[in-house]
């Protein structure tokens, strides 16, 4: 707190000296160097910067996502945790939300009884049953790996999926000034002047990216905890359905 205290009351000393500089006979050039007590990645080209971050992302054990995706033309509401062996949290679309949680390779999906009536099945099936919903009412339902369904939504628990299908911005990239996100003071780079996506990069420790602006508005997603580990646990088995087959389709 004190290095802190000290740092802003630099900060405001010398504000005050440019404004009275300023108001003198002479102007001159004075201004703080935005990049000092950084991390340096704010002074290097927006290709170097954005390969850092990249590079910062990959080497991180876990981080949080937040925020949305757009993609095949539907929304889908993020709040997730993931690290390298799984992860877990929760997904809006189209009003309903649902929970997922993977541990290695089995993927769980737990939803409330409403979610699986309005669930279609394929043929002659038409959604679940009211009986066969509540049975599954609140349940962590196996997710064969077999099932179009896993391969929709183990993506959003795949860390690494994720992160190399979303930081990749379009186009030509430019420094777009030096910004805040979450109290923590960012550079920020562009894909040709924010059309091909802004991503916002920590100046502190790691360059790691902590907002993402998709481009084509296909999204905002903010990012945090980075490297804070989080407990992945298979859920008890009275909690836990093997639907045994194809999953209705949501």
């Amino acid at each position: 707190m004190t290095a802190m205290r000290h740092g802003r009351t630099r900060r405001t000393a010398l504000g005050a000296v440019c404004v009275l500089v300023a108001a003198g006979p002479l102007v001159t050039g004075c201004s703080e160097d935005p990049d000092a007590g950084t991390n340096g990645v704010g002074k290097l080209p927006a290709e170097r910067i954005q390969a850092k971050t990249e590079a910062a992302a990959g080497s991180a054990d876990a981080v949080r996502l937040a925020g949305t995706v757009v993609t095949s033309g539907r929304t889908y509401r993020l709040d997730m945790r993931l690290k390298s062996g799984g992860g877990t949290g929760s997904v809006t679309s189209q009003g309903a939300t649902f929970q997922l949680l993977r541990i290695g390779e089995q993927l769980y999906l737990k939803a409330d009884a409403g979610f699986w009536k309005h669930a279609d099945g394929e043929g002659d099936d038409q959604g679940t049953d009211a009986a066969a919903a509540d049975k599954l009412d609140g349940k962590y339902v196996k997710v064969p790996t077999g099932d179009p369904s896993y391969k929709k939504f183990s993506g959003f628990t795949d860390k690494d999926v994720l992160l190399d299908g979303l930081l990749t911005l379009h186009g030509t990239l430019a420094k777009d000034g030096h910004h805040e996100q979450g109290g923590v003071r960012t550079i920020r780079i562009t894909g040709d002047k924010g059309s091909g996506g802004t991503l916002d990069v920590s100046l502190k420790g790691l360059p790691y990216p902590l907002r993402l602006v998709r481009a084509g508005g296909a999204g905002t997603l903010t990012f945090s905890a980075w490297g804070e580990d989080f407990a992945l646990a298979e859920p008890a088995k009275d909690e836990t359905v093997d639907y045994g087959r194809q999953l209705p389709t949501s």
